[in-house]
């Protein structure tokens, strides 16, 4: 079952990380949710679908109040990202949700109205949580037409949405990357089918790289970390995408 751990903690800040579910149904693709705390409010990064919602909900009640989450940044529009947005919209209708303004009128099919939302502009926004000042990151492309990154710098850690994904077996379960070189090629396959521009890519590492990442939280998989975080935008940098076969 899920598990919320705590991955970074400052005091009245935290992150907690939702991760892998090796209960999940095997028809479903495996995510991670991340929940950032400041001042006991609660912001949650791309809550998942409706098929995992009560797992996910169950796993944040066992270390945090639902009730203290009154945002959610939704990275872009698929299903497996904000599909959930129904059922935190029953639990909590005043929710805001953070997105792409591209997917402002795609993503109320999965419910909410126009007081809902807040449109991300494509050069990025600051969100305002608590006494924090997250950054939105533009990353576009990267799978989705419309796409963001959450960035925290003050716990030095980048929500990373797709990138960085690795769909890996079951018997690496871990929450963090501890072995980048055998980790990497659960992560290539999926880079070079789901993203789709070399030059988003490179402007993406460019952008990055000069930002300071401690921690790389991607949707999928697990979380680099240290030196790792480097090592994956090297790889990515260096890696053809957008291609059916390599």
């Amino acid at each position: 079952m899920k598990r919320a751990q705590i991955i970074f903690d400052d005091g009245g800040h935290r992150w907690l990380a939702i991760a892998r579910d090796p209960d999940k149904p095997g028809y479903v693709i495996d995510t991670n949710e991340y929940l950032v705390i400041s001042d006991g409010r609660g912001l949650l990064c791309d809550p998942g679908g409706m098929e995992i919602f009560p797992a996910v909900f169950s796993a944040l009640s066992a270390e945090y109040d639902p009730a203290n989450i009154d945002a959610i940044f939704a990275s872009h529009q698929d299903p497996d990202i904000i599909s959930s947005l129904s059922l935190w919209l029953e639990f909590n209708p005043a929710l805001k949700c953070y997105c792409s303004w591209l997917w402002s009128s795609f993503i109320p099919h999965f419910g909410g109205g126009p007081e809902t939302f807040v449109s991300i502009p494509d050069d990025g926004l600051d969100i305002i949580h608590g006494r924090l000042t997250l950054e939105a990151i533009p990353a576009h492309y990267l799978h989705s037409s419309g796409n963001f990154h959450l960035y925290d710098p003050k716990a030095e850690l980048l929500f990373s949405g797709d990138i960085g994904a690795a769909l890996l077996p079951p018997d690496e379960a871990g929450l963090y990357v501890e072995d980048f070189d055998r980790h990497i090629r659960h992560a290539e396959g999926f880079h070079r089918r789901w993203m789709g521009s070399d030059k988003a890519k490179l402007d993406w590492c460019e952008r990055v790289s000069k930002l300071k990442i401690e921690l790389m939280c991607p949707q999928h998989g697990a979380i680099y970390r240290g030196a790792d975080v480097q090592r994956f935008i090297n790889w990515f940098a260096e890696l053809e995408v957008g291609v059916l076969r390599s």
